[in-house]
């Protein structure tokens, strides 16, 4: 299977209008009713229920499923989903505060959002193609240099990464600045040998867009992970990786990024596990010596100060 790639990207993006547009003629009045409301009010319309919207347009709810399945959409779910993906880069911070207070049950915030967060890793491992997944190692394996890409609530992703793969390869460059001059800075040796793994989630950050386009230019290969295939990083792509975040939440929720990431490092582990292997080894030692972490004769021999201390 291919990865995504730009033209994927901007078909995608004008779908749901194009449908609307293209069928705009043969509706009915409640169905034209409806496609005037989406048009002009689709951050609203998202988070509507068929009855709801119905109620609020003057038509019954059984128009409002006919409307979806008249637009080629199976179900009306499936037409909310499309407009998921029209208004996630939309919503100001303001307005996503707005809508989380409206969408969880504020007697159970913390069921409702580990449900939400394991409602992402469902869905992400249901419509992730592994094809494309296997794509992305091999891709990372035979690269020169490996750059990994991620701004904002997006460097918490970067940094996990790179932490990692600075235990698999010798030859990984962490981008860790916001600003423009200095991520070009560091990425101007980019090579066409060179693989970029450029992470980003609505709402998206323009630097590393910038900085995708750029790899582009240099004809590295490019790895992007990300939410959509209506995400704007997918046109600078040679391979996208999908994870489902929640586009409404004001916390970006990066439950199923990271578990994408997680199986990215696994799976690189699995490819090169007699150098992780050696490389764990010769940093155990160290860790020993210079007593990076904390063991249990440590801590034993801590209690039994404390005990000796409280008989005096």
């Amino acid at each position: 299977m291919k990865c995504p790639r730009k033209g994927d990207y901007m078909n995608r993006q004008n779908d749901l209008v194009k449908r609307i547009n293209n069928n705009y003629s043969k509706f009915s009045k409640g169905q034209k009713l409806l496609a005037n409301y989406i048009i002009d009010h689709y951050e609203k319309a998202v988070f509507l229920t068929a009855a709801r919207l119905g109620k609020i347009v003057g038509v019954s709810e059984s128009t409002v499923v006919r409307f979806a399945n008249e637009l080629g959409y199976d179900g009306y779910p499936k037409l909310q989903r499309a407009l998921e993906e029209l208004v996630k880069t939309k919503l100001t911070s303001i307005q996503r505060v707005e809508v989380t207070t409206d969408r969880i049950d504020q007697s159970h915030v913390l069921r409702s959002v580990l449900q939400s967060d394991a409602d992402k890793i469902k869905y992400t491992l249901e419509e992730i193609e592994e094809a494309v997944f296997d794509q992305a190692v091999d891709m990372i394996l035979e690269a020169k240099t490996i750059y990994i890409i991620g701004v904002r609530s997006s460097a918490t992703l970067a940094n996990f990464l790179g932490f990692y793969f600075n235990l698999v390869f010798d030859n990984v460059k962490l981008i860790h600045t916001n600003s423009v001059s200095e991520m070009f800075e560091q990425i101007y040796r980019l090579r066409d040998d060179d693989v970029v793994i450029g992470i980003s989630f609505p709402r998206y950050s323009k630097r590393t867009l910038k900085a995708m386009e750029f790899a582009k230019t240099r004809n590295a290969s490019v790895i992007t992970i990300t939410d959509s295939l209506l995400s704007p990083m997918i046109q600078f792509a040679d391979c996208s990786l999908i994870a489902r975040s929640d586009m409404a939440s004001f916390v970006d929720s990066l439950v199923a990024p990271l578990s994408l990431i997680n199986a990215l490092i696994v799976a690189l582990c699995i490819k090169k596990k007699d150098v992780v292997v050696e490389a764990l080894g010769s940093l155990e030692q160290i860790w020993t010596e210079y007593q990076v972490y904390d063991n249990d004769d440590d801590l034993n021999i801590g209690y039994n100060l404390n005990l000796k201390s409280d008989k005096i």
